[in-house]
């Protein structure tokens, strides 16, 4: 699965065009997507999955829960352990990537599912 990351970004990327949002969104919403895609790749094997979807306060889009514009992303994986947030030193080369997604999005979970997880994060969006 070496492309799968590439793959993902791409996904993100395109389906964030296509919804007419900009870039800043979308540059925000790859880096995120690549930090969870990766850690699904270095701790599961199987399938894992990335669903898109937004919501607006007049109801254009699906609706995410908060009541504001926001954008939820979703990856899923097939292994039922939630993923550890760890503190990273200076030097380190990993462990950062669940704490961008917690400084990066309006907010961010996990939870369980028939088979495996999903990590979710919402982004406000403008407007």
């Amino acid at each position: 699965m070496p492309g799968s990351v590439r793959s993902a970004r791409h996904a993100v990327r395109d389906a964030l065009h296509q919804w007419g949002f900009d870039s800043a969104v979308g540059d925000v919403a790859v880096l995120l997507v690549s930090e969870l895609v990766t850690n699904s790749l270095r701790h599961a094997s199987g399938p894992i999955g990335v669903r898109l979807r937004w919501s607006h306060p007049r109801g254009d889009g699906p609706d995410t829960g908060s009541g504001a514009r926001g954008l939820l992303v979703e990856v899923s994986d097939p292994v039922p352990d939630p993923p550890t947030e760890r503190s990273a030193g200076p030097e380190d080369e990993g462990g950062r990537g669940l704490q961008l997604v917690a400084c990066s999005a309006r907010s961010w979970g996990t939870r369980r599912g028939k088979s495996g997880k999903t990590v979710w994060f919402e982004l406000a969006l403008p407007g």
